[in-house]
C-alpha cells in the first residue's frame, strides 16, 4: 500500500501547500490523507504558525530564521506517520528533509533522523523504515532531480508567508530562487519581489 500524508498544523502556508500535495497524489493515483494537528497552532511558539508573528525575510542561514522553527514538528509528524504506515501494511515512510534544512531545524538533521529511524523500527511490529533520500542533497540537486522526473514546479509551493503568490524574500523563497539558478533551470514561479540573491551579491 502506498499513501501520502499532509499535516495541517496551522502554518501560514498550509492552505497553499496542501492542495498541491493533493493534486500530485491524485495524478499518481495515490491515496492522500490530511491530518489535523491544530493543537500545534494553539500551544506551540513559532512565527511559522498562524498564531505567531511575522515571517522574517532573509536566508535559512540567518539567525532570524530560527523564529520559523516549530518545536519537534518532525518528531510528532513522523510518529503519526509510522503508526499510519504500519496500519496500512506499508514497509516504510519517506521524509524529504534536505541539507539546507540543517542550519536551523534540529529535527531535520541526520542524528535526529537516525534516532527516529531506530525508534520507528523498534516500536513497530513491521519494523517500519525511515527513508530520507535528500538528507545530503541541497535544493539545487532536488530541483535537478525533479526536472529529470518531469515535475511542473509551477504546481508546487514553498513560500512560508502563504500569500496569493510567492513573496520572493522569505527564507524558503530565497532558497527556491537560488535552487533554480544554481541548477541552471528556468524558474516558473511568480514572485512579488525578486531582489538580488545572496549568492549574486
Amino acid at each position: 500500500m502506498v499513501a501520502c500524508l499532509s499535516f495541517d498544523y496551522g502554518s501560514k502556508h498550509n492552505a497553499r501547500e496542501i492542495p498541491f500535495a493533493k493534486l500530485h497524489a491524485e495524478r499518481a493515483g495515490v491515496t492522500h490523507q490530511v491530518i489535523s494537528l491544530d493543537f500545534m497552532n494553539r500551544l506551540f511558539k513559532s512565527d511559522l504558525l498562524q498564531a505567531g508573528g511575522e515571517i522574517p525575510d532573509g536566508h535559512y542561514a540567518e539567525e532570524s530564521m530560527k523564529q520559523t522553527v516549530v518545536p519537534f514538528r518532525n518528531g510528532i509528524m513522523l510518529a503519526i506517520a509510522a503508526g499510519y504506515a504500519e496500519s496500512i501494511d506499508a514497509e516504510g515512510l519517506v521524509i524529504a528533509a534536505h541539507s539546507g534544512d540543517h542550519a536551523i531545524y534540529p529535527d531535520c538533521r541526520e542524528p535526529f533522523m537516525q534516532a527516529m529511524a531506530t525508534a520507528m523500527s523498534e516500536g513497530t511490529y513491521a519494523r517500519i523504515q525511515l527513508l530520507r533520500p535528500f538528507i545530503a542533497t541541497d535544493k539545487a540537486g532536488i530541483a535537478k532531480r525533479g526536472f529529470e522526473l518531469g515535475v511542473d514546479f509551477s504546481e508546487t509551493w514553498s513560500c512560508y508567508k502563504g500569500g496569493e503568490i510567492h513573496c520572493g524574500v522569505c527564507g524558503t523563497c530565497v532558497e527556491r530562487r537560488e535552487a533554480f539558478l544554481l541548477a541552471g533551470l528556468q524558474d516558473p514561479t511568480h514572485y512579488e519581489q525578486t531582489p538580488d540573491l545572496p549568492i549574486l551579491r
